[in-house]
């Protein structure tokens, strides 16, 4: 009987993940779609709060310049999300316009967030139950890959907070509080 019951249990926790996603998977993708945006609108208030001059301006010689921080975060979005998601190849503007100017910059970053709002949306709830090797760290469904993509896409947009420092501006208001 007890193996029976830790049987069930494990049953029922296991299809409670399932359903979790399976049934509340469109608040999940709410909830990514959302976190998205915040991505988006973050890197947009940097790229317009750093003065253009500064754009390749770096706090140590080891650090990506500022543009450079903010390309990667945002075109990391789109790469992990062609890799994983098989959306297709993303079309991103010209890197070498988006280093160099603020007009070039916010139209990278927003290509980028068009690109992976149109694969999250067009992800089917399948796709999204399917488990892959990321990146040979982890085995994780699909779904969860865009939560990885947003603690990457935060942790590298907040390290540019020293670049604002180094000139005695304050960052743009982080917007999620």
């Amino acid at each position: 009987m007890r193996t029976l019951n830790n049987a069930l249990a494990l049953l029922l926790f296991a299809t409670g993940g399932l359903a979790a996603q399976g049934s509340a998977g469109e608040d999940v993708r709410g909830a990514q779609l959302k976190k998205l945006e915040l991505e988006r609108n973050t890197l947009i208030a940097m790229a317009d709060s750093m003065p253009e001059s500064l754009y390749r301006d770096k706090v140590t010689p080891e650090q990506r310049d500022f543009a450079q921080q903010l390309v990667h975060a945002a075109g990391a979005v789109p790469m992990i999300a062609s890799r994983f998601m098989g959306a297709g190849q993303p079309s991103l503007p010209d890197t070498s316009v988006a280093l160099n100017s603020e007009e070039g910059l916010k139209s990278f970053i927003n290509a980028a967030y068009d690109y992976a709002i149109g694969a999250l949306q067009g992800q089917s709830d399948e796709d999204r139950l399917v488990v892959v090797d990321f990146f040979g760290m982890m085995e994780i469904p699909k779904w969860q890959i865009w939560d990885e993509i947003h603690v990457h896409t935060m942790w590298t947009a907040g390290q540019v907070v020293a670049n604002f420092r180094k000139h005695g501006m304050a960052p743009p208001a982080f917007t999620f509080f």
